[in-house]
């Protein structure tokens, strides 16, 4: 069983917003780095964005910046993506998962989270 389950995938029309939640049922969030990725029909999975342990920082690929939010709730164990304006060019399963924190972090590889949730399918229509 993953210990990480994402919902709030939907299908949507162009310019709506949604919100993704991840919820940790491992007991592994509080220390470690979440991010999410998305993985568009038949291409690869890529990096959308990530977040610290404490939510001191946040990152974010270009296509997600002034469009997209990450946020974390240690207490409720949940890592949300606020997804806002959303583009066709969105559709795709999203993926949150979770690496610890260290010092040195490499984020925007899926290689170096351990833990993946099954994902969540998110449609955009035009």
């Amino acid at each position: 069983q993953e210990p990480l389950v994402e919902s709030g995938g939907s299908l949507v029309q162009a310019g709506d917003s949604l919100r993704l939640s991840c919820v940790d049922s491992g007991g592994i969030f509080s220390t470690y780095v979440v991010g999410w990725f998305r993985q568009p029909p038949g291409k690869e999975r890529e990096f959308v964005a990530a977040i610290t342990w404490n939510g001191g920082r946040t990152y974010y690929e270009d296509f997600a910046k002034g469009r997209f939010t990450i946020s974390r709730d240690n207490a409720k164990s949940t890592v949300w993506l606020q997804m806002d304006n959303l583009k066709p060019e969105d559709t795709a399963v999203y993926f949150c998962a979770a690496q610890p924190q260290r010092e040195l972090i490499v984020i925007e590889s899926p290689t170096a989270y351990d833990y993946w949730g099954q994902g969540t399918q998110v449609t955009v229509s035009s």
